[in-house]
Protein backbone atom coordinates (compact mmCIF):
# COMPACT_ATOMS: atom_id res chain seq x y z
CA UNK A 1 0.00 0.00 0.00
CA UNK A 2 1.55 3.54 -0.69
CA UNK A 3 0.37 6.24 1.77
CA UNK A 4 0.64 10.01 1.36
CA UNK A 5 3.37 11.69 2.77
CA UNK A 6 2.18 14.29 5.14
CA UNK A 7 2.90 17.06 2.70
CA UNK A 8 0.52 15.68 0.84
CA UNK A 9 -2.01 14.75 3.62
CA UNK A 10 -1.14 18.67 4.50
CA UNK A 11 -2.57 19.21 0.74
CA UNK A 12 -5.63 17.77 1.23
CA UNK A 13 -6.72 19.26 4.03
CA UNK A 14 -7.13 22.47 2.22
CA UNK A 15 -10.22 21.18 0.83
CA UNK A 16 -13.70 20.70 1.98
CA UNK A 17 -15.11 17.30 2.29
CA UNK A 18 -18.13 18.16 0.19
CA UNK A 19 -15.20 18.98 -2.38
CA UNK A 20 -13.35 15.61 -2.03
CA UNK A 21 -16.89 13.87 -2.46
CA UNK A 22 -17.37 15.69 -5.64
CA UNK A 23 -13.59 15.15 -6.91
CA UNK A 24 -13.80 11.37 -6.01
CA UNK A 25 -16.92 11.09 -8.29
CA UNK A 26 -15.08 12.25 -11.34
CA UNK A 27 -13.51 8.68 -11.15
CA UNK A 28 -15.98 7.05 -11.08
CA UNK A 29 -15.12 3.48 -8.64
CA UNK A 30 -18.20 3.40 -6.60
CA UNK A 31 -22.07 4.71 -6.47
CA UNK A 32 -22.55 8.75 -5.75
CA UNK A 33 -24.45 7.50 -2.28
CA UNK A 34 -21.71 5.62 -0.88
CA UNK A 35 -18.31 5.55 1.04
CA UNK A 36 -19.61 8.45 3.57
CA UNK A 37 -21.13 8.73 6.82
CA UNK A 38 -24.56 9.27 7.56
CA UNK A 39 -26.26 12.17 9.49
CA UNK A 40 -26.18 10.25 12.84
CA UNK A 41 -22.37 11.77 12.89
CA UNK A 42 -21.81 15.10 13.59
CA UNK A 43 -18.77 17.38 13.68
CA UNK A 44 -18.87 18.43 17.72
CA UNK A 45 -16.42 21.12 17.06
CA UNK A 46 -17.59 22.72 13.24
CA UNK A 47 -14.85 25.17 13.58
CA UNK A 48 -11.90 22.54 12.84
CA UNK A 49 -10.20 22.46 9.83
CA UNK A 50 -10.62 19.09 7.94
CA UNK A 51 -8.79 16.62 9.46
CA UNK A 52 -7.17 13.83 7.03
CA UNK A 53 -5.52 10.26 7.71
CA UNK A 54 -5.26 6.72 8.07
CA UNK A 55 -7.93 4.90 9.91
CA UNK A 56 -6.44 2.99 13.10
CA UNK A 57 -9.83 1.16 14.05
CA UNK A 58 -11.00 -0.61 16.74
CA UNK A 59 -14.47 -1.68 18.27
CA UNK A 60 -15.85 -0.83 21.96
CA UNK A 61 -18.46 -1.42 24.38
CA UNK A 62 -19.18 -0.05 27.48
CA UNK A 63 -22.42 -1.66 29.11
CA UNK A 64 -20.65 -4.40 30.72
CA UNK A 65 -16.91 -4.69 32.84
CA UNK A 66 -14.18 -5.69 30.25
CA UNK A 67 -11.70 -7.88 31.20
CA UNK A 68 -7.81 -8.07 31.11
CA UNK A 69 -7.68 -9.06 27.60
CA UNK A 70 -9.64 -6.25 26.80
CA UNK A 71 -6.52 -3.70 28.53
CA UNK A 72 -4.02 -5.79 25.94
CA UNK A 73 -6.34 -5.09 23.27
CA UNK A 74 -6.23 -1.53 24.07
CA UNK A 75 -2.55 -1.65 24.41
CA UNK A 76 -2.44 -3.33 20.71
CA UNK A 77 -4.65 -0.24 19.41
CA UNK A 78 -2.15 1.91 20.85
CA UNK A 79 0.65 0.32 19.26
CA UNK A 80 -1.46 0.42 15.82
CA UNK A 81 -1.16 4.23 16.06
CA UNK A 82 2.15 4.80 16.74
CA UNK A 83 2.93 2.14 14.20
CA UNK A 84 0.72 4.23 11.21
CA UNK A 85 3.37 5.29 8.28
CA UNK A 86 1.43 8.59 7.68
CA UNK A 87 -1.06 10.55 9.96
CA UNK A 88 -3.01 8.32 11.67
CA UNK A 89 -7.14 9.21 12.66
CA UNK A 90 -9.10 7.27 14.83
CA UNK A 91 -11.99 5.12 13.63
CA UNK A 92 -14.29 3.77 16.39
CA UNK A 93 -17.15 1.71 16.89
CA UNK A 94 -19.27 1.29 19.39
CA UNK A 95 -21.09 -1.89 19.50
CA UNK A 96 -23.65 -0.92 22.36
CA UNK A 97 -26.96 -0.97 21.05
CA UNK A 98 -27.13 2.94 22.43
CA UNK A 99 -24.00 4.68 23.57
CA UNK A 100 -23.93 4.65 27.35
CA UNK A 101 -20.10 5.30 28.24
CA UNK A 102 -17.71 7.38 26.46
CA UNK A 103 -14.35 6.13 25.59
CA UNK A 104 -13.19 10.02 24.79
CA UNK A 105 -12.09 12.33 27.14
CA UNK A 106 -9.70 14.28 28.91
CA UNK A 107 -6.85 11.40 29.12
CA UNK A 108 -7.76 9.53 25.63
CA UNK A 109 -7.33 12.51 24.38
CA UNK A 110 -4.07 13.38 25.71
CA UNK A 111 -2.78 10.02 25.14
CA UNK A 112 -3.86 10.12 21.45
CA UNK A 113 -2.26 13.23 21.31
CA UNK A 114 0.86 12.28 22.48
CA UNK A 115 0.54 9.45 20.42
CA UNK A 116 0.40 11.35 17.13
CA UNK A 117 -3.51 11.14 16.45
CA UNK A 118 -5.82 14.17 16.56
CA UNK A 119 -8.94 13.05 15.16
CA UNK A 120 -11.62 10.53 16.09
CA UNK A 121 -14.42 9.37 14.43
CA UNK A 122 -17.25 7.52 15.87
CA UNK A 123 -20.92 6.27 16.31
CA UNK A 124 -20.39 6.31 19.71
CA UNK A 125 -20.02 9.51 22.56
CA UNK A 126 -17.43 11.87 23.37
CA UNK A 127 -17.24 14.17 26.85
CA UNK A 128 -14.91 16.64 28.44
CA UNK A 129 -15.44 18.60 25.54
CA UNK A 130 -13.20 21.84 26.57
CA UNK A 131 -10.44 19.82 27.30
CA UNK A 132 -10.34 18.10 24.19
CA UNK A 133 -11.03 21.39 21.90
CA UNK A 134 -8.12 22.91 24.22
CA UNK A 135 -6.02 20.15 23.20
CA UNK A 136 -6.82 20.78 19.76
CA UNK A 137 -8.21 17.33 19.26
CA UNK A 138 -11.02 16.89 16.67
CA UNK A 139 -14.47 15.38 17.98
CA UNK A 140 -16.76 13.41 15.29
CA UNK A 141 -19.43 11.43 16.96
CA UNK A 142 -22.95 10.52 17.39
CA UNK A 143 -23.66 12.08 20.87
CA UNK A 144 -22.14 14.08 24.02
CA UNK A 145 -22.07 11.35 26.99
CA UNK A 146 -21.58 12.33 30.49
CA UNK A 147 -20.37 9.21 31.84
CA UNK A 148 -17.35 6.35 30.86
CA UNK A 149 -19.60 3.42 32.23
CA UNK A 150 -17.86 -0.11 31.88
CA UNK A 151 -15.63 1.44 28.65
CA UNK A 152 -13.45 -1.39 27.47
CA UNK A 153 -11.86 -2.24 23.75
CA UNK A 154 -13.51 -5.25 22.60
CA UNK A 155 -11.50 -5.19 19.18
CA UNK A 156 -8.91 -3.52 17.36
CA UNK A 157 -7.47 -3.55 13.78
CA UNK A 158 -11.12 -4.79 12.55
CA UNK A 159 -13.52 -3.34 9.66
CA UNK A 160 -15.78 -0.59 11.35
CA UNK A 161 -19.19 0.46 10.62
CA UNK A 162 -19.50 4.05 11.99
CA UNK A 163 -23.02 5.70 11.07
CA UNK A 164 -23.41 3.75 7.91
CA UNK A 165 -19.41 3.99 6.78
CA UNK A 166 -17.43 0.45 6.64
CA UNK A 167 -14.04 1.57 7.10
CA UNK A 168 -11.07 -1.07 6.73
CA UNK A 169 -7.59 -0.40 8.87
CA UNK A 170 -5.83 1.57 6.98
CA UNK A 171 -8.24 3.59 4.95
CA UNK A 172 -7.75 6.94 3.65
CA UNK A 173 -9.55 9.23 5.78
CA UNK A 174 -11.27 13.06 5.38
CA UNK A 175 -13.50 14.22 7.66
CA UNK A 176 -14.53 18.01 8.59
CA UNK A 177 -17.87 19.59 9.86
CA UNK A 178 -19.52 18.10 7.18
CA UNK A 179 -19.50 14.21 7.93
CA UNK A 180 -16.09 11.72 7.19
CA UNK A 181 -15.66 10.05 3.70
CA UNK A 182 -13.45 7.41 2.51
CA UNK A 183 -10.90 8.58 -0.12
CA UNK A 184 -10.31 5.11 -2.15
CA UNK A 185 -6.44 4.71 -2.12
CA UNK A 186 -5.74 4.31 -5.92
CA UNK A 187 -7.10 7.52 -6.52
CA UNK A 188 -5.51 9.41 -3.51
CA UNK A 189 -2.58 11.20 -5.11
CA UNK A 190 -4.14 12.47 -7.64
CA UNK A 191 -7.57 13.90 -5.16
CA UNK A 192 -6.22 17.15 -4.90
CA UNK A 193 -6.03 18.06 -8.35
CA UNK A 194 -9.30 16.98 -8.76
CA UNK A 195 -10.21 18.88 -6.10
CA UNK A 196 -8.82 21.62 -8.09
CA UNK A 197 -10.88 20.83 -10.95
CA UNK A 198 -13.79 20.50 -9.16
CA UNK A 199 -13.79 24.23 -7.84
CA UNK A 200 -13.05 25.86 -11.33
CA UNK A 201 -15.81 23.85 -12.90
CA UNK A 202 -18.15 25.82 -10.47
CA UNK A 203 -16.37 29.11 -11.87
CA UNK A 204 -18.96 29.85 -14.66
CA UNK A 205 -22.24 28.99 -12.23
CA UNK A 206 -21.05 30.67 -9.43
CA UNK A 207 -19.20 34.18 -11.06
CA UNK A 208 -22.17 34.22 -13.65
CA UNK A 209 -24.68 34.55 -10.74
CA UNK A 210 -22.92 37.05 -8.97
CA UNK A 211 -22.27 39.48 -12.14
CA UNK A 212 -26.85 39.51 -12.13
CA UNK A 213 -28.97 41.55 -10.37
CA UNK A 214 -30.76 39.99 -7.63
CA UNK A 215 -34.03 38.65 -9.32
CA UNK A 216 -32.66 38.87 -13.08
CA UNK A 217 -31.07 35.59 -13.77
CA UNK A 218 -32.15 34.32 -17.28
CA UNK A 219 -32.73 30.79 -17.19
CA UNK A 220 -31.77 30.07 -20.62
CA UNK A 221 -27.93 31.60 -19.50
CA UNK A 222 -28.33 29.79 -16.76
CA UNK A 223 -28.25 26.41 -18.47
CA UNK A 224 -25.87 27.72 -20.81
CA UNK A 225 -23.51 28.01 -17.34
CA UNK A 226 -24.18 24.66 -15.86
CA UNK A 227 -23.74 22.81 -19.40
CA UNK A 228 -19.88 24.73 -18.80
CA UNK A 229 -19.73 23.42 -15.65
CA UNK A 230 -20.75 19.68 -16.12
CA UNK A 231 -18.30 20.02 -19.35
CA UNK A 232 -15.50 21.09 -16.62
CA UNK A 233 -15.97 18.05 -14.01
CA UNK A 234 -16.18 15.72 -17.19
CA UNK A 235 -12.66 17.02 -18.63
Amino acid sequence: MNYLSKEQIEELRQFDTPTVSNAIEKFKLRSKIEGFTSPKIKAIYPDRKPVVGYACTAKISARYPGTKENEETLYQYYQSILDCPSVPISVIQDIDEEPVGSFWGEVQTTVHKALGCMAVVTNGGVRDLDEAYELGFTYHASCVLVSHGYIHMEMTGTPVEVGGLLVNPGDLIHADKHGAIVIPGEIADQLADACRQMQRAEGPVLDGCKNVKDGELEIAQLKVWRKEMAALRNA
